[in-house]
């Protein structure tokens, strides 16, 4: 694995550690890890097998079991310093995490090892090349919520587009995808079903978004859509830490190099495309 990656999966895990009782959102922790807020939870999730939310929970808890077994502290000040605003916020998930309530825990508790096996090479590999693509000028439909529901935004932007002509102002049809599933929730997950437009006039009902282009890494993936999220672990978890790059803030997008209606779900071409620094 790259070193850079490693250390800094390593210097979140420790800042989490020091920080029980502070700012330890997502943006905080990709600050803290110098990496873009887009892919963060990505890498994240790819190289530990646990979301950041996840992380925080775990290690603020484990912080907690210390001190219930190694310190005096009040239950209520344990609370506080591992970061929860009440005591029986604090005791209901701490009995979720280790099978007992905090005060049984001092009496005869054991505390956990803190930091998970980092997973590089566990995940399926996929060939990844590096190209320079261009800007591009995007009309479609907002989705919004689960990933795996944009075919219907999809459906609907084919059905306007056939409707009213719109095929010949068009080129490669692509979905972007502003959130990591692993730390937003499903229902607020957003992206966007559209096609490259070349024409003037936005369509009505119809929205723009715009690719600044540039260097990306491409994973060219061949199967049903249902299977895409192995191969974004693979970029996130195998490639990207051995690569010496560095992704860019900027979301991901794919591009779509067939079409699902006559074409068999194993045979379906997607590439999966993380814009670079």
């Amino acid at each position: 694995m790259a070193a850079s990656y490693e250390d800094r999966i390593l210097r979140v895990l420790a800042y989490i550690h020091d920080h029980t009782d502070g700012d330890l959102s997502l943006d905080r922790l990709a600050d803290v890890a110098a990496m873009s807020r887009f892919h963060w939870h990505r890498v994240f999730r790819a190289l530990t097998g646990e979301t950041c939310a996840q992380a925080v929970r775990r290690i603020r808890l484990h912080r907690a079991a210390v001190w219930l077994v190694m310190g005096e502290m009040p239950v209520a000040q344990v609370a506080a310093c591992a970061g929860y605003s009440n005591q029986d916020s604090f005791s209901r998930a701490f009995s979720d995490a280790y099978g007992s309530s905090p005060a049984a825990f001092r009496r005869d508790g054991q505390v956990r090892l803190p930091n998970p096996a980092l997973r590089t090479g566990s995940y399926p590999m996929y060939d990844v090349i590096i190209r320079t693509d261009p800007a591009r000028r995007l009309a479609g439909l907002p989705h919004k919520g689960a990933y795996h529901e944009i075919g219907k935004s999809f459906e609907a932007f084919g059905a306007i587009c056939e409707s009213r002509q719109l095929w010949p102002q068009l080129g490669a049809v692509l979905g972007v995808y502003f959130d990591s599933p692993d730390d937003v929730a499903e229902a607020e997950l957003r992206s966007f079903a559209g096609a490259e437009f070349a024409g003037e006039a936005l369509p009505e009902g119809m929205e723009e978004v715009s690719l600044p282009g540039g260097r990306a890494a491409v994973l060219t993936y061949k199967g049903p859509y249902s299977g895409i999220h192995s191969a974004y672990h693979s970029l996130f978890g195998n490639w990207l830490p051995q690569s010496g790059e560095e992704p860019a803030d900027q979301p991901c997008y794919e591009v779509y190099l067939n079409n699902p209606r006559d074409t068999a779900p194993e045979d379906l071409l997607t590439e999966i495309c993380l814009p670079l620094k």
